[in-house]
């Protein structure tokens, strides 16, 4: 492995430490990618747009706002909540791939780096001769990982890609939102950019797979990462029902596809979350509820029998449930085992004592903040624990840092300056 500097002794080494990335990323699939990387102790130098021509340059998401996170004097600053979302444990390095000394610096760099991740348009990096084939050839030992809306090949490489349009098209909204027949029915994307994250996940899952390749042969390869096709792949049993009766599943609400009683229900100050997924669950929850003869009908006695009666049992189980309120109820089914749960926002989520133990809510030290709270990583490991080393860089903070170690003088940094290929030095 190409070896980073270390810019956290105190801490110890990630499970990828020694691994470099080079980030040609923005928005959110590719920089959730590198973000989950640097997490894992990889070296990520982010390479952005440098400001000019009146443009704030930067990762688009940096103007994602409001919110943008205020100052010490409670003031707003240039930093939009979406990018520190998903940049964090990154060094920003601002440089013009435009032009051609642009082009070398990022040919210097990869040279240094074990992967490279871009998200640009199918044929933009060519442009550049920055693309996978090109250098793949140069660097043999380089992964070149690229995240595109539909991939390399096929009818619609060129489109450009959004999560939105990819949820419609890869089926997702049609089994996502109330059925059509009741209030409120009709397609429904989901609340976040799930097929953007799932995409920068399996992207990280392919791009470890192609280092443990390259370490045993010593043959870096390309990756062709596609936002539609996660979000096929993320239709998981619906996608495989479909293929077993040819029979398109509909919008089904809050309630399971494959699973009764598995829903949200009404209750008497509210609502809650009942997700019973086996026959032994179903008749603790009847015993909890007092209709212990439920579980004994044939008609519900097994899971597939509840999915062919769901249109009977729920209204019985609904008309139950009003009867209590939502805080005995969560007692309730939780001493007898049955799944629950209650439906929070977020100032829920974040004051909820399990996701405080998990450190799912951490802070770090940042230019504008003294204490920038951000949301922690899920990945706990035992020997090589995540770490939060660095805070979601300011826009080309790092660029002198970063092309110091590259072996560039100050004379030729100034003469890049001045060029416009790094924009103007940081105050």
């Amino acid at each position: 492995m190409n070896q980073a500097p270390n810019s956290s002794p105190a801490l110890p080494p990630g499970a990828l430490n020694g691994v470099r990335v080079l980030d040609l990323s923005r928005v959110l699939a590719g920089p959730w990618c590198t973000q989950t990387l640097a997490d894992l102790g990889a070296e990520v130098i982010k390479i952005e747009r440098p400001p000019g021509d009146g443009q704030p340059g930067g990762d688009d998401t940096r103007g994602w706002g409001p919110p943008f996170l205020k100052d010490r004097a409670g003031q707003d600053t240039a930093e939009a909540a979406y990018f520190l979302g998903a940049n964090r444990n990154k060094r920003s390095v601002t440089v013009d791939i435009a032009q051609p000394a642009g082009q070398a610096l990022i040919l210097k760099l990869a040279a240094q780096c074990d992967v490279l991740v871009e998200n640009f348009k199918v044929g933009d990096m060519a442009r550049y001769g920055l693309d996978a084939a090109t250098l793949c050839a140069r660097f043999p030992r380089l992964v070149y990982c690229s995240i595109t809306g539909y991939g390399q090949t096929g009818p619609y490489r060129e489109r450009a890609g959004y999560d939105y349009a990819v949820q419609g098209l890869g089926g997702l909204m049609s089994v996502t939102g109330e059925r059509d027949d009741l209030p409120g029915g009709g397609p429904q994307k989901v609340g976040v950019a799930v097929a953007d994250l799932f995409t920068g996940l399996y992207a990280t899952v392919a791009i470890l797979a192609a280092l443990r390749h390259r370490d045993a042969t010593g043959q870096g390869q390309a990756i062709d990462m596609a936002l539609l096709d996660t979000q096929v792949a993320m239709l998981a049993n619906l996608g495989a029902n479909y293929l077993v009766t040819k029979q398109a599943p509909r919008r089904a609400g809050n309630a399971h596809q494959n699973i009764v009683p598995y829903q949200v229900f009404e209750v008497a100050d509210g609502h809650l979350i009942l997700a019973v997924g086996n026959d032994g669950q179903f008749e603790r929850f009847c015993a909890v509820a007092g209709c212990p003869e439920l579980a004994q009908d044939e008609r519900f006695a097994r899971n597939a029998s509840r999915v062919r009666h769901r249109e009977v049992l729920v209204p019985l189980l609904a008309e139950r449930l009003r009867q209590r309120p939502r805080a005995a109820w969560l007692a309730a089914l939780d001493a007898a085992k049955v799944p629950c749960g209650p439906i929070n926002d977020l100032a829920d989520v974040f004051a909820d004592p399990q996701v405080l133990e998990r450190g799912m809510r951490t802070t770090v030290l940042h230019p504008h903040r003294d204490a920038l709270e951000l949301v922690g990583s899920p990945m706990k490991l035992s020997l090589t624990p995540v770490t939060l080393r660095r805070a979601p860089p300011l826009l080309g903070q790092h660029t002198e840092e970063v092309l110091t170690e590259l072996g560039l003088d100050a004379e030729e940094r100034a003469a890049l300056r001045a060029q416009g290929v790094l924009g103007p030095a940081r105050a």
